[in-house]
């Protein structure tokens, strides 16, 4: 029987548009590197994805890409193309069937992009500035006809996932990538409409949520609501770069924009702020005080334990996500949910790999990187 103190995490949210989540916990996004190389997903990916949907509320899949010149990762799955949609409904499909809901989350690489995943070994940004590090690709700046074909693009990628069944989409704004790069004063050193300004850097942003909003207005029909969500990060280390001022601008935009929730990008839910703000308190507490009275928040970053998840929800924050949590124990929601909360594993099981249904290269991603995971 569930410990009575953990019940907050098993309440029901319906969403602004309708949708109704049964509990509080949503599987993050996360890259696994294990779609093939045209794009489709692979029968242990769908796989994967169904062994940590029978308990969350929500799933949320890792990044597709948009456009073809958008793929981030070796081993991403697209929506750039019609011909994906079997693909996307196999793994939308995968999620429904265990009883959570199901999130695509798309996306466009911009300078982030490996060379060798993109038409001509061509990388593209906002502007011609590379990324910060050794050996960078400096991308070419887009033209603002391509600017414009890449935001038709994400209300082309948001229709697929429509027709592919999935419940809604999640714009990533977030962790270095091509939206964050346009609002980015590091990558963003445009003049024209795109760029100069902070809010001149919030038009490209914009103007995605606009497209994917009238997509879904127009596509999603059926009797199904269909969720838009947007990913962002906080702050960026670089100078110049993101601060917690700018991104309280942005949010305060975000939030009039009838979006169904905010995912805020950190790897510590306690994180408090680099620059910015005259504030000790966290990121995530000074974002949910800002805006969680207009639209939902979800809160992530390094919970592991049922008390760890409590302990976020309890700032006001109604989403808490797992990450690398529900990789390592993938019955960490019913565990809380039968009172077996001391059963939950938090440190990733070396033996395992089958039994966690998890794909070789993530697995080898897993078990290669130092530090990544708790136990490796």
């Amino acid at each position: 029987m569930m410990n009575s103190k953990f019940a907050p995490l098993f309440e029901s949210l319906t969403l602004r548009n309708g949708t109704q989540l049964k509990n509080r916990v949503v599987m993050a996004p996360m890259t696994n590197f294990s779609s093939n190389p045209d794009g489709t997903v692979t029968e242990e990916e769908v796989s994967y994805y169904m062994r940590r949907s029978h308990g969350v509320g929500m799933v949320v899949t890792a990044c597709t890409y948009v456009t073809e010149n958008g793929k981030g990762f070796h081993g991403e799955f697209g929506a750039d193309r019609d011909e994906l949609i079997p693909s996307l409904k196999k793994l939308a499909t995968g999620i429904k069937e265990k009883g959570a809901k199901a999130v695509l989350q798309i996306f466009h690489g911009g300078r982030m992009c490996p060379p060798e995943l993109v038409p001509n070994g061509e990388t593209v940004s906002a502007s011609s500035v590379a990324p910060e590090g050794e050996g960078q690709t400096v991308p070419r700046s887009l033209t603002e006809t391509e600017i414009e074909s890449i935001i038709r693009d994400y209300g082309e990628a948001t229709r697929r996932a429509i027709e592919a069944g999935f419940d809604g989409v999640e714009i990533h704004g977030a962790n270095g990538y091509l939206i964050q790069q346009f609002f980015s004063p590091h990558s963003n050193r445009r003049e024209d409409r795109y760029g100069g300004s902070l809010e001149k850097r919030m038009t490209f942003p914009m103007a995605v949520i606009d497209e994917v909003q009238k997509v879904a207005a127009a596509h999603a029909k059926g009797t199904e609501p269909f969720l838009i969500g947007y990913r962002f990060s906080p702050e960026e280390p670089e100078t110049p770069g993101i601060t917690m001022a700018d991104t309280l601008t942005l949010i305060d935009a975000l939030a009039e924009k009838n979006l169904d929730y905010l995912h805020v990008s950190l790897n510590d839910f306690w994180s408090t702020p680099r620059r910015g703000v005259e504030d000790t308190r966290s990121r995530m507490e000074l974002i949910q005080e800002r805006v969680g009275d207009k639209v939902p928040v979800i809160g992530v970053g390094s919970i592991y334990t049922a008390d760890d998840a409590l302990k976020a929800k309890d700032t006001g924050v109604p989403l808490i996500a797992l990450g690398r949590e529900i990789i390592i124990d993938p019955d960490w929601v019913e565990k809380v949910e039968q009172g077996r909360e001391a059963e939950i594993v938090t440190k990733i099981n070396k033996d395992a790999q089958q039994e966690l249904v998890i794909p070789n290269p993530l697995w080898q991603a897993i078990v290669n990187t130092p530090g990544w995971f708790p136990g490796v």
